[in-house]
């Protein structure tokens, strides 16, 4: 019987879910899961997670008592309410999930690694060990000097928002565990700068993960590549054999229906004979790289401001969820 290309995917690379939403992890079964600001905010606002909101409002107030003003209880909350969706996640996958660092903190490395340290904490008192957590970092030179540290210390790390080769060569020297370079994103930018569309191998972003990966396996760097961030189901498969894929429930429900031929298209042993040049990436080549890539450098400051917003915007719901709980009227902004 054919295969779908879900199946057959699942052959060559980690299949991992890109949500909050524990119904879809549940139909899927993923391997892993990550998740963002952006999808946890919308998992809160679905009627079948009111209990799990309700339940960090409820600690968040316990613990900074009665005269804690409603934004420290809303941001404590949210920080608690990704560990929340964490929690439940791993009891339906079998391997890691992703919990974010606040966006906020993106060019702070020393405020990184104290919330690192926070999250890393919160699952040890679940009992959910530190193999099965990857703390989720913005690439910036910051980020993953924060992530150098925590990788160190025994804390795995997936560095997001990853759009350029500097950005992926200064994260393997770091010693980091996975990177997510954002496929989709490089796409749209790329189709907004010429105004022309890009079909299968052609796309800006698969070529750039196809870059990434191919670096990483000729010159032996453990860091895994997890491409994110996909437009259509073209994408995916262009990038089949990248050692993880994280997709969302709904472009995983059209390849498990879709019946084709599947061929490899990511090698590491082809990888190791192409003539692929090293390159020396310290901060002041990251600086120059970063600086003339228009396309990351615009998409990792959007991407940092529109994770930042998400937390805002959740923050803002959790404290009018807040002032319910207490039957009061919130407090004003």
């Amino acid at each position: 019987m054919p295969q779908n290309l879900l199946e057959q995917l699942r052959k060559y690379t980690v299949v991992v879910a890109d949500t909050g939403d524990i119904e879809a992890m549940e139909k899927f079964r993923p391997q892993d899961a990550t998740t963002n600001p952006s999808l946890i905010t919308a998992a809160a606002q679905m009627p079948q997670y009111q209990a799990i909101v309700d339940g960090v409002l409820v600690d968040a107030r316990k613990k900074l008592g009665a005269n804690g003003e409603d934004q420290a209880v809303a941001n404590l909350a949210f920080q608690q309410l990704a560990i929340a969706f964490g929690k439940k996640i791993l009891a339906i996958v079998p391997g890691r999930v992703s919990t974010e660092v606040d966006a906020r903190l993106s060019w702070d490395t020393e405020a990184t690694i104290a919330q690192a340290h926070a999250i890393i904490a919160a699952y040890d008192a679940a009992g959910i060990g530190r193999e099965r957590i990857l703390v989720k970092i913005a690439s910036t030179w910051e980020g993953i000097r924060a992530a150098e540290v925590l990788e160190k210390e025994g804390i795995h790390c997936n560095l997001t928002l990853l759009f350029g080769l500097h950005q992926a060569i200064a994260c393997a020297e770091a010693g980091v565990t996975l990177i997510s370079p954002f496929v989709g994103r490089i796409l749209d930018w790329y189709k907004k700068d010429t105004g022309r569309d890009y079909q299968g191998a052609e796309d800006p972003g698969v070529q750039s993960v196809t870059k990434v990966y191919n670096y990483y396996k000729k010159f032996g760097y453990k860091t895994q590549v997890m491409g994110a961030s996909f437009r259509n189901i073209n994408e995916i498969t262009e990038l089949a054999g990248c050692d993880l894929l994280t997709i969302s429930p709904q472009l995983l429900a059209e390849l498990e229906a879709t019946e084709a031929e599947l061929p490899l298209k990511l090698d590491p042993v082809a990888a190791q004979a192409m003539p692929i040049e090293k390159i020396v990436v310290d901060k002041a080549a990251f600086e120059k790289m970063h600086a003339e890539d228009r396309m990351a450098t615009d998409k990792l400051k959007e991407g940092i401001e529109g994770f930042s917003a998400a937390l805002v915007k959740l923050e803002g719901l959790l404290a009018k969820r807040l002032a319910v709980l207490e039957a009061r009227t919130p407090a004003a902004v």
